[in-house]
């Protein structure tokens, strides 16, 4: 049974095919530009390609999505309907879905209404369910949120200290994000542990960074918040910040409110400490050739996971595991040594030469005697969307 993931941007639409019998990818790609002049498809099906292509809008992507998909040359499938669902990853279910949930009318009119959430992710991903609604009006689809893995957070957790009035009225609370992440590796942790029963904290870490704190695979805590710029240091977002920082910039710069959020979700965070960049490639390269702001950038970063790392253990009221998933938590060895050095109150007994040079896919960076089994585990975002699509079809 075949499951086709799209996850729409505003001017991107991302796809892979999913043969969901044994869980391979059959084909993926991305269209690029879309509604802009040089608008390309590139596909990874039978063979490679990319496509110079005009793509005035998502309807016309997804066609050509699925055009490429059942292409003599290039294809994987015979026709469309071999396609039996298609899972959405959607940013925001606000508290109107506790899980992932099959499209209706009105299911996507309750989508819409919680735009305000999530005003650059939400309008995008309107737009490629919509797309896909027209173009494939038999298949039935399925909208898997980033926020719902984290709906198990009890009030005390989620709740800011503003007047409850304004919490009920404008839904104002902590919802985090890179839920399918996180839902994706607590399922790994269960067969790692071979137990339902355990305490972890998940570090996703990449241009966009989340922690969160998993007790017998339920999220009682996670770092972002009513937005994802809430919690860690990231790429180019400040994450927690003294809120009075906003009016104390606008007062000295001028910026009016728009302009400060721009500027502390786009040009702060290792971006605007370090000078260089958001990669962190870029950042550990700077390191080495001694620059101390982007040393600076990275040891941020590295102290704000371990902080984490601190505060959801004892949350969670012990540990079990910590995991590192995400571009930067699989690649990075620097941060992993930073954030886990110093935690061996916790029972850790960290592996500072596996740490170097981990070999293969999922690898324990703890030493058997550690009572706290450490993680690298690549998180698959895709494969989680397309089994709650198959779930729930």
């Amino acid at each position: 049974m075949k499951i086709l993931v799209v996850n729409a941007g505003s001017s991107s639409l991302k796809y892979q095919l999913i043969e969901m019998d044994n869980e391979s990818v059959l084909a993926k790609g991305v269209c690029e530009r879309i509604g802009q002049d040089g608008s390309t498809l590139k596909h990874s099906g039978s063979a490679k390609i990319e496509l110079n292509l005009p793509m005035p809008t998502h309807k016309e992507a997804i066609q050509y999505v699925l055009d490429a998909l059942i292409s003599k040359e290039h294809g994987v499938i015979e026709h469309m309907s071999d396609i039996a669902a298609v899972g959405h990853r959607v940013l925001h279910s606000g508290e109107d879905f506790n899980d992932s949930v099959k499209i209706t009318d009105d299911v996507l009119k309750v989508i819409e209404s919680n735009v305000d959430l999530g005003p650059l992710h939400m309008p995008p991903n309107i737009m490629g369910i919509k797309a896909c609604r027209e173009v494939m009006p038999n298949a039935p689809m399925v909208a898997v949120f980033d926020t719902t893995f984290h709906s198990t957070m009890p009030p005390y957790a989620y709740m800011y200290a503003i007047p409850y009035e304004d919490y009920k009225k404008y839904k104002i609370r902590k919802y985090g994000f890179h839920g399918t992440s996180h839902l994706y590796i607590t399922g790994e942790i269960r067969k790692l542990l071979k137990t339902d029963k355990f305490k972890a904290v998940i570090c996703h870490l990449g241009n966009g960074a989340s922690v969160s704190a998993v007790k017998d695979g339920k999220c009682i805590d996670t770092s972002m918040g009513l937005t994802p710029l809430e919690g860690l240091v990231m790429g180019t977002r400040c994450g927690d910040i003294d809120p009075a920082v906003i009016e104390y910039l606008i007062d000295k710069t001028g910026m009016d409110i728009h302009q400060a959020t721009d500027y502390l979700n786009k040009k702060s965070g290792v971006l605007g400490v370090s000078g260089i960049g958001s990669d962190f490639r870029d950042l550990m390269a700077g390191v080495e050739a001694g620059n101390e702001r982007a040393r600076l950038a990275v040891d941020m970063f590295s102290y704000r996971v371990k902080k984490y790392v601190g505060a959801y253990s004892a949350a969670l009221g012990g540990l079990d595991c910590v995991v590192f998933t995400g571009g930067i938590g699989e690649h990075t060895e620097y941060v992993r040594e930073k954030v886990m050095n110093g935690l061996e109150y916790l029972g850790v007994d960290f592996d500072y030469e596996t740490n170097l040079n981990p070999k293969g896919s999922c690898v324990e960076l703890s030493k058997k005697s550690s009572k706290v089994k450490v993680y690298i585990i690549p998180t698959n975002e895709e494969l989680v969307i397309a089994r709650e699509t198959l779930r729930l079809k």
